[in-house]
């Protein structure tokens, strides 16, 4: 695999508490592209992002980035490279916006070295790309939900990865938040893997999407490719009418059929 640019995963196969979490999948994003993955609770796209990472090690398989395998790159490097935004952040040390997006450089700095001349204008840039310029001195604690999952791709950026990997990031958000946070992802000059439960919203701003089902890899391909009635009814066991929308498709669920009633 020398000469591979970027981060795969080669088949990659996960065992925890007794059984298969991610069985043998296998990911190669390309350079610059959002990929999204898809698939109900439980089918290992959590995981899969954690292996990635390399929070996680395979049980089968390899990871790699640019062609090395991922434990050997090393920590400190693979930190600058890949960045990840979870679900949610919580802490209960009192930060300001800026506190918590100065984080991102902490895989740039020398062991007990306070930073460098580097970190502020990388800190800087990063409030300024996700809209947060204007409250860098406010509390984290005073920010809604979807600002403080806008702080944290600030935070991501501040690292200066070529690669982010986010899970969920739009859960608990309302419908403003969620369309905002994915244009900013989808805008930044970096390579995207996105945890995703929304499928119209996979649709909306993934360019490829990888569908898991009990950790297997079923489906792989565009929007429009994979989003198919048969597929969703398979993976998600509902019914629904997929159309084509302005430039990717549009999915409609059905309600299930009323039952007669018991006489």
């Amino acid at each position: 695999m020398a000469g591979t640019a970027g981060l795969r995963a080669d088949r990659v196969v996960r065992r925890a508490g007794g059984r298969i979490v991610v069985d043998g999948v296998t990911l190669a994003p390309r350079p610059g592209e959002t990929v999204g993955l898809l698939g109900p609770n439980g089918s290992g796209k959590s995981t899969l992002l954690r292996l990635l990472a390399g929070v996680l090690h395979p049980s089968a398989g390899v990871v790699t980035l640019d062609g090395l395998v991922l434990d050997r790159v090393g920590r400190r490097v693979a930190a600058r490279r890949i960045a990840t935004v979870e679900q949610q952040v919580h802490t209960q040390t009192e930060l300001t916006v800026r506190d918590v997006v100065a984080l991102g450089r902490i895989p740039h700095r020398s062991p007990w070295a306070a930073g460098s001349a580097a970190d502020g204008p990388a800190v800087a840039a990063a409030l300024d790309r996700s809209g947060l310029a204007g409250r860098a001195g406010q509390s984290w604690h005073t920010l809604s939900g979807g600002e403080r999952q806008r702080v944290q791709i600030a935070r991501a950026l501040a690292q200066e990865p070529r690669e982010l990997l986010l899970d969920e990031p739009t859960n608990h958000l309302d419908i403003q938040h969620q369309l905002d946070l994915l244009e900013l992802v989808v805008s930044l000059p970096v390579t995207t893997v996105i945890a995703l439960h929304d499928l119209n919203l996979a649709a909306m701003y993934c360019d490829r999407l990888l569908v898991l089902r009990e950790g297997r890899a079923v489906a792989e391909g565009t929007p429009g490719e994979v989003l198919t009635p048969a597929l969703i009814e398979e993976v998600y066991g509902v019914r629904a009418e997929v159309t084509d929308g302005p430039g990717h498709p549009v999915i409609r669920f059905l309600r299930r059929e009323a039952q007669p009633p018991v006489r």
